[in-house]
């Protein structure tokens, strides 16, 4: 018998922390090969490229052409510093590559999967609250509006699975091994509190914290993987990992 696309097990790669430049010469071309070859999609956590130029996502759009498995992908801070975050999603989007970026959500397979950056704040009662000076609001809202992108694309989903993709870390138990004095620089809890609030998200996964843990969890026990680059390197197992939905 034929599964469904809901029924049917679903294989994802994931990794982050890209950080592809202008002066390499297809980095990644080797890994998407081999991941299309054990995995059903691949999603990328953000900072694809090192400067967010577009000559950088020329580059990975090269390598992208030889990924035969769907693409999902979210922008990290690293994407917006040269400010061309539109020509630079517009590069990657040419490719087939679904960049989640302003609280959009993408279905794959039976899987639902919503995104966005995510933004720094903090943890828990360390948590920045809109109060005070008008800069510090300013902020607040913006790390709002963030955490609201991936509220949007979540109640878009009508599947019974679905992945959570953020660049910055939702909990900080994926955080220990970076000092502490820049948890707040991280991730923020907001976004763990959204992840909880939808009883179909099966995982998240996050880069940003490149000497942070593989995994942890959300309050309610949603499973949280860390999938920066270097902190798969350091598993020594594939240049990515693994995760069935």
């Amino acid at each position: 018998m034929t599964l469904s696309p809901e029924a049917r097990p679903v294989r994802v790669a994931a990794i982050g922390d890209l950080h592809v430049s202008e002066s390499m010469q297809r980095p990644y071309r080797d890994l998407f090969t081999q991941v299309s070859n054990e995995a059903d999609a691949v999603v990328i956590c953000g900072d694809l490229t090192n400067y967010g130029k577009p000559s950088e996502a020329h580059v990975l759009a090269e390598d992208l052409h030889a990924c035969a498995i769907p693409v999902i992908a979210v922008l990290g801070n690293h994407d917006h510093e040269s400010n061309c975050v539109e020509e630079v999603k517009h590069i990657l989007t040419q490719t087939g590559a679904h960049i989640l970026d302003g609280g959009e959500a993408v279905e794959v397979l039976g899987i639902g999967f919503a995104g966005c950056m995510g933004a720094m704040g903090g943890f828990g009662r360390g948590m920045l609250s809109a109060f005070g000076e008008p800069a510090v609001k300013t902020f607040v809202q913006a790390c709002l509006e963030e955490t609201m992108k991936l509220e949007t694309g979540l109640r878009m989903l009508r599947t019974e699975r679905a992945i959570a993709v953020t660049h910055y870390a939702p909990v900080t138990s994926t955080l220990e091994g970076e000092p502490l004095e820049i948890y707040p620089f991280l991730g923020n809890s907001r976004l763990a509190e959204t992840i909880d609030r939808f009883d179909n998200v099966r995982f998240a996964v996050h880069g940003h914290a490149h000497r942070g843990v593989f995994r942890g969890a959300t309050p309610k026990g949603v499973p949280v993987y860390n999938v920066a680059r270097p902190v798969l390197a350091r598993m020594g197992e594939r240049p990515f990992t693994l995760l069935d939905v």
